[in-house]
């Protein structure tokens, strides 16, 4: 794997704290929602957060590998292209970042035995890339705070 890979997933004490920084970007972008859409988004994220304790953590961990090899090419053309912040970059290129995120939670939804949570996704998925294009400053700055020492 690449260099973000194994950064982000091969310590267990980078990784947890990845997960847990990870899921207070998935809780903000959440909270930050307006309007219908915004009211449909913390719907499903609470019914999908009650599926058991602890879901949003674990489902994060158990996605994290698949996310960071998809961003992985990502980040290495924002290191490549000297831009000022990865948050930067990524907000530039956000619809290929996005993109290759919402490959793996499209193939997880389509393989999941969970119907509720596949119902939920659904529901969500086709405003799904306009979310996650909006996440990309926050999602680039998390990227950044956890590899400021390879940089």
């Amino acid at each position: 794997m690449g260099i973000l890979f194994d950064t982000l997933t091969a310590d267990a004490t980078r990784r947890s704290n990845v997960v847990r920084d990870a899921e207070r970007v998935l809780d903000a972008e959440v909270s930050d929602k307006t309007g219908l859409a915004g009211i449909a988004v913390k719907a499903t994220f609470k019914v999908v957060k009650g599926l058991q304790p602890g879901f949003i953590p674990s489902a994060v961990d158990d996605l994290l590998e698949d996310f960071v090899r998809n961003i992985e090419p990502h980040w290495d053309a924002w290191r490549a292209s000297k831009e000022s912040s990865c948050g930067d970059y990524f907000v530039a290129h956000g619809a290929e970042v996005a993109d290759s995120l919402l490959s793996v939670t499209d193939e997880r939804a389509e393989n999941t035995r969970h119907k509720p949570l596949k119902k939920a996704y659904l529901k969500l998925r086709p405003k799904g890339k306009e979310h996650v294009v909006a996440a990309m400053p926050r999602v680039g700055a998390m990227i950044e705070r956890h590899t400021a020492d390879l940089v």
